[in-house]
């Protein structure tokens, strides 16, 4: 494959081109299983439509790649899935896309993003690279750049749970749609709870933005997360994006 920049040759489909310094593969779609991962490369929307002034979906796949491993048992288990995890790093890492979209083994997944600082989402179908286009083709949300720390504001400063609530916190505020996270009271009369912190983020409002709950014993705290979101629909979007990085971080 050429760049489609400077049409310089590229070792592979979709890699960053080091002789004009442009990305070529602009989103990664993972499907993971235990034993064997598979890569597509995704071209930009904007790209597609410059060169031949259409937007055909089937334009944007750059192509694929498929990373195997023979999954380990007992003591030998974390260093092969780290291996495994380290070579989808690697091959994600020389595309330098903008964001990468994963289905399929969570333990896979979360040993992957532990390898990257990609912006990740979850993505559940049985066709994911369609419905990772079809997703793409229908949004138009504006993407945070503020480092999460900026964006937790208001007039309740205290956390339940402390260190490990403001860690469920920064998880959500780390979403590149997430505007800001608004720590709200704490309720100390709710239902005890033995299984220790928890976070889940509710459904979206009219204006698509949500609220975060942290349960951590008998207290419970709701949390007001400020969205790009301009409607339900595009807020339940983002909404099932943070309970899956909640769930991967082990909140849920």
């Amino acid at each position: 494959m050429e760049c489609r920049h400077c049409a310089s040759p590229l070792e592979k489909p979709g890699d960053y081109c080091l002789v004009c310094r442009e990305a070529n593969t602009e989103a990664i779609v993972l499907e993971a299983a235990r034993d064997r991962a598979t890569i597509t490369m995704l071209a930009g929307e904007d790209e597609t439509h410059e060169r031949d002034g259409s937007a055909d979906p089937d334009e944007q796949i750059l192509g694929e790649t498929t990373i195997t491993t023979t999954p380990e048992d007992g003591e030998n288990e974390p260093i092969e899935l780290r291996n495994f995890a380290g070579l989808i790093g690697d091959e994600i890492r020389r595309k330098r896309p903008e964001e990468v979209y994963a289905g399929g083994t969570r333990t896979v997944i979360r040993a992957v993003r532990e390898e990257l600082h990609h912006p990740f989402y979850r993505v559940d179908d049985d066709e994911p690279v369609q419905a990772v286009l079809e997703r793409r083709g229908n949004r138009a949300l504006d993407v945070v750049e503020t480092p999460p720390a900026e964006k937790i504001g208001g007039s309740h400063t205290t956390l339940i749970g402390g260190r490990t609530g403001m860690e469920a916190i920064h998880a959500v505020a780390g979403h590149p749609h997430v505007k800001k996270v608004i720590p709200g009271p704490i309720d100390a009369g709710g239902k005890g709870s033995q299984s220790g912190m928890r976070a889940k983020v509710t459904r979206a409002d009219d204006g698509g933005n949500v609220r975060m709950l942290l349960r951590d014993g008998s207290s419970v705290q709701e949390n007001r997360v400020v969205t790009t979101a301009r409607d339900r629909e595009m807020g339940e979007r983002i909404r099932a994006d943070l309970n899956d990085v909640l769930a991967e971080a082990e909140f849920q």
